[in-house]
């Protein structure tokens, strides 16, 4: 009896078992959750607490990432680093760029006391900004892109998944409104981070981030003091860090202009909750 149950037994346990889907960075699985509810098992290549520029993935995530149907990418360090090398062991994976459809602006290098754009990046694309899942709106062309992906491979729940996708765009827009009223009034305002990350969110509310770090490098102590002296004149009250980088450098600029430090965490797999939590920071920043 015990031969005949055990091979049912297994058969019982892979007939439930959720399919699997991979996705670099935890916000696209808070996206794909949105869309997929519990359907799908969700692996995720760099923890949230890492970073995406220096992250080597340890052996569970590449065994997950074998039984995957899909890669979710965003096209930040990781994925230029580690996908080629994961499409060629891995060629059962079919990957989606999420971020397709979506014009990415050069990041942008605030040097100085001057920002500007280098020209040479902007026509090679080697430094275009990756952080496209700050603004609600590109990630609402991110969640079609998603969707399209999960309707193409698990057809028989694509309704459910549209119906999912329509009340996350939905999500996204009272977002949006939210976020535009808390920083109406702030047009024109700076805000000062160490990684850049938040151009496509400056852009989208008016704003300008300031970034402490300078070509993913910390400052050079002639630049140091530079920021120091703009974060004076700026009258900056709050020096925004996050949790996956060195916050040494942002400490300084701190303590020498009377600044406080605050984390804002732009891999949280919480999103939109850590969305709304930094919109009311910045905006208590900014008054």
């Amino acid at each position: 009896m015990k031969k005949i149950l055990l091979p049912i037994l297994v058969l019982s346990s892979l007939a439930t078992a959720k399919p699997i889907v991979t996705a670099t960075i935890a916000p696209t699985k808070f996206f794909i959750e949105q869309i997929a509810g519990d359907e799908i098992e969700i692996n995720v290549m760099v923890p949230n607490s890492a970073d995406p520029h220096t992250y080597e993935p340890k052996p569970s995530q590449m065994k997950k990432l074998e039984n995957s149907d899909l890669y979710f990418e965003i096209g930040v360090e990781f994925d230029e680093i580690w996908l080629k090398k994961i499409s060629r062991d891995f060629k059962s994976v079919k990957f989606i760029k999420t971020q397709n459809g979506i014009e990415k602006i050069p990041m942008e290098h605030h040097e100085h006391g001057e920002k500007h754009e280098n020209e040479h990046d902007r026509h090679d694309g080697e430094t275009l900004d990756p952080h496209i899942w700050l603004d609600p709106i590109l990630v609402k062309m991110q969640s079609k892109n998603i969707l399209n992906a999960l309707c193409d491979t698990y057809k028989e729940k694509c309704e459910k998944f549209s119906v999912n996708q329509a009340e996350f765009e939905k999500k996204l827009d009272e977002f949006d409104e939210f976020a535009k009223t808390k920083l109406q009034d702030f047009k024109g305002a700076k805000f000062i981070v160490y990684h850049p990350s938040w151009g496509y969110f400056a852009a989208r509310y008016n704003l300008e981030q300031i970034a402490i770090e300078i070509e993913g490098k910390e400052p050079k102590p002639a630049d140091l003091a530079k920021l120091i002296k703009e974060a004076r004149e700026e009258k900056a009250s709050v020096i925004f860090v996050a949790p996956q980088f060195s916050k040494k450098a942002a400490i300084t600029v701190a303590t020498q202009s009377g600044a406080s430090v605050v984390e804002i965490d732009h891999l949280s797999e919480d999103w939109l909750n850590e969305m709304k939590k930094t919109v009311e920071v910045i905006s208590k920043s900014l008054k």
